[in-house]
Formats: C-alpha cells, structure tokens, sequence
C-alpha cells in the first residue's frame, strides 16, 4: 500500500486537479468509458468523485498526513555554539579567544524508522476513510436518484391517470345526457380529477429540492436539470455462505486495522524513545599566540571531538506513552469489531430488502394483469348499464395504487442494491 501511495505521488503535477483529472478516472472507473454529455448515472458518479468538497477535503486530508512520514524521520537539528571571551582565557598555548562547537544528536538505533512506519499506517487509514466516504457518497448519489426516477414516474403514471379520468368524465357525461345516468358520476369523476392535479402538482414541487440536493453533491450549480433514465434495473442478490468474512476488505474496517497497526509501532517509538540518545560533535577553540614565550605549538587553536548521551531516567512520561498506545490498541480492536457487526447487521437487512422489491414487483406485475382484465369489464358493464360507475373509479384507483407500488418497489430494490455495493465495497490495492 505504501508504494502504491508513493507511486502516486511521484506522478506529474499530482495535485486535486490533476487527482480530478486522472487518478479517479483510472483508479475508480477502471477502463470504462464515461460521457458527461450522456449524463448517466456513472457520469454523476465521475463528476461526483471530482467536484465533490466533503471527498476533496477527505484526499486533502490524507497528503497532508503524507507530510508527516518525513517530519518524524528526519533528525533532530544540529546544534552551533558560538562563545566569544570578553576576557580571554590563558592557557599555556596562548589566550583562548573564541570557542565554537556543533553537536548532533542521534534518536537510539530504529526510532526514526519507528516514527515513520507509523505516521505512514495513519496516512493509510486516511485514504481508507477517503475510499469509504466516496463510497457512501455515491450510494447517497444512487439514493436520491433513485427517488428522482420514482418521482418522475409516478408524476407520469398520475398524468396518464388523468387523461383517463377525463375519458371517463367524457363518458359519464354522456350517459347523463342521454339520460341513463346520474349527474354525481360527473361530479364524482371531478372530485377525482382535482385531487389528481393537486398531487401532480405536489410531485412536481418535491422535485426541485431533490435535483437541488442531488446537484449540490456533485457541487455544480443547483439549477442544472438532472436526466434520468427510463428504466432502473437491480440483479438478484448473491447469497455468501461466509458473510461474516466479508467485511474484512471494507475501507472502514481496513481504516480501523491500520490505526491499530500504527497504534502498535507507537508502543515500540515509547520504548525506544526511553532509551539513551547519542550525539557526536566537535569543538573549536581559537588560540591567540603568547609574546611572552614560545612554547612548542603556540598559538594553536584546538579542535576536540565531543560524544554526548542522554539520561533518560525520568521514566513516567515513556511508561505512559507506552501505556497510551496500548489503551488505543484496545480501542481500535473493539472499534473494528463493532464496525464488522454493523456492516454484517446491515448487509443481511438489505439482502431483505432486494429480495423483497423481487417478490413486490413480481406481484404488482401479476395483479395489474389480472385488474386491466377487470377494468376492460367493468368499462363494458358501465357502458351497458349493468355496473356501478364508482366500481369503475375503484378500479382504476387500484390500478394506479399498483402501477404506483411498483415503481416504490424498483425504486427500493435500485437503493437496497447501492446499500449492498457499499456495503461490499473493497478496499483499493
């Protein structure tokens, strides 16, 4: 995973643009083929994946936590001392006039390599929360637009119920004239038709805060219209006999192991961090010549090697630094467990859901058959007098409940479908 990250990060002008650009467009869509100008659902995925602040700001946050690999491996600054006499200091090779010395210090054997192993497992479980917010964002994308295709078909559906009400307006306004029925079946017909408009025109107002929203996640501007299929197709769920280890992958369990991972190496920077450090430096000291002898080697500045160790015997601060990284250890086991248990509860409540849209289609379909039937008779009874028209309007009430249900149904079945692909979703390599 590491250098697949810093295989990325040695692309060209790798910046979000260029992320935008390229990285999502090979690294989330594979070799598809994606055209805006179609605006399909993956299309709204893309631009999804590019424009969106919420994932840009998650991506951000990962390279900024790149940057931390080469803060903590890097050692500590060397140090200048710089010392001038304002009486200068006899020896017996003359007067010491200035002294210099420079000393670095070394973190004891593996603890840079330490710090860094475990700022680089954090910046993984950055770009594991990026993956799963991505991947939540565009089941939300599939959620909404599932409810825009529901929308729209149900505003179709009432519109056509409409045009059939005014048939059977038409109709009953007929058989009043020639006086083999009453008035009310007019009147009754109306009522129908007003309550129709009426929620037509309902439908038609929730649809513009819902492409508001949907056009805010792709973060262009809200009155772009949005196109939606005519048709949305969900597959039979697969059912895995191991379940339970299927959630291993997920970038938020991933996410989570790679914390504990580097919640692991920090016990190993505590302990290390408690043991001595080392420095090497060296000492210049300039020597002024003596007028009053000439000693062997007057006047010669000194130059003297330095070693240097600390004492850390102040023992608390790296016994609870250790004890710390122990504790988030705990924490991030019992966190990837409960995470696991979530996502397993989840996922078996969604396979319930697919299969139940399945099972409601199926029977809305069988139904609809069967009541279309029912219709074409009960317009043939009216016709000839021999049925009642408000069995008429039931029926087509039903019917139009049905044609209804059904598109609830897809529309359920589409979303439950964008829950298990999340749900199932692996982490990249």
């Amino acid at each position: 995973m590491y250098k697949a990250i810093k295989l990325f990060k040695s692309l060209p002008k790798f910046s979000l643009r260029g992320f935008g650009g390229f990285f999502l467009v090979l690294f989330f869509f594979g070799t598809s083929n994606y055209q805006v100008s179609a605006q399909t659902l993956d299309a709204y995925l893309q631009t999804a994946a590019e424009n969106n602040p919420k994932l840009k700001s998650a991506y951000a946050q990962f390279e900024a936590a790149m940057q931390k690999a080469p803060q903590v491996s890097s050692l500590p600054d060397p140090t200048l001392t710089m010392s001038a006499f304002g009486q200068m200091v006899e020896t017996r090779l003359g007067a010491q006039e200035a002294k210099f010395s420079l000393t670095q210090m070394f973190p004891w054997f593996g603890t840079l390599q330490a710090k860094e192993d475990a700022s680089v497992l954090m910046a993984e479980a950055k770009f594991q929360n990026y993956l799963n917010l991505r991947n939540q964002l565009f089941f939300e994308i599939k959620s909404v637009y599932a409810e825009l295709y529901a929308l729209e078909k149900t505003i179709q559906l009432k519109e056509e119920n409409l045009a059939i009400l005014d048939s059977y307006r038409e109709l009953s306004l007929s058989r009043f004239k020639s006086g083999n029925a009453p008035m009310v079946n007019v009147i009754k017909v109306d009522i129908k038709r007003e309550a129709a408009k009426t929620e037509i025109k309902l439908l038609e107002d929730i649809m513009k805060p819902l492409e508001i929203e949907f056009n805010l996640m792709l973060n262009q501007k809200s009155e772009v219209m949005v196109q939606v299929q005519d048709t949305l197709v969900f597959k039979e769920p697969e059912i895995l006999l191991n379940s339970e280890y299927l959630f291993k992958n997920h970038p938020s369990v991933v996410g989570l192991e790679k914390q504990k991972e580097s919640y692991e190496i920090q016990q190993i920077v505590a302990q290390k961090e408690g043991l001595p450090m080392l420095g090497l430096g060296m000492e210049y000291s300039i020597i002024s010549k003596r007028t009053d002898a000439n000693p062997e080697m007057n006047g010669q500045d000194i130059i003297m090697p330095m070693f240097t160790v600390t004492l850390p015997i102040f023992r608390k601060k790296y016994n609870a630094a250790k004890k710390e990284a122990a504790f988030m250890v705990s924490s991030m086991e019992q966190e990837q467990e409960a995470q696991e248990n979530e996502l397993q509860s989840a996922y078996e409540m969604t396979i319930y859901e697919l299969k139940k849209a399945e099972q409601l289609i199926a029977l809305y379909e069988k139904q609809l058959v069967s009541s279309g039937q029912a219709n074409k008779l009960l317009i043939s009874g009216f016709s000839n007098a021999t049925i009642d028209f408000e069995e008429v309007l039931q029926m087509n009430q039903d019917i139009l409940m049905l044609q209804t249900q059904k598109v609830e149904a897809i529309k359920k079945g589409f979303t439950a479908e964008a829950k298990l692909d999340y749900l199932i979703s692996k982490t990249e390599e």
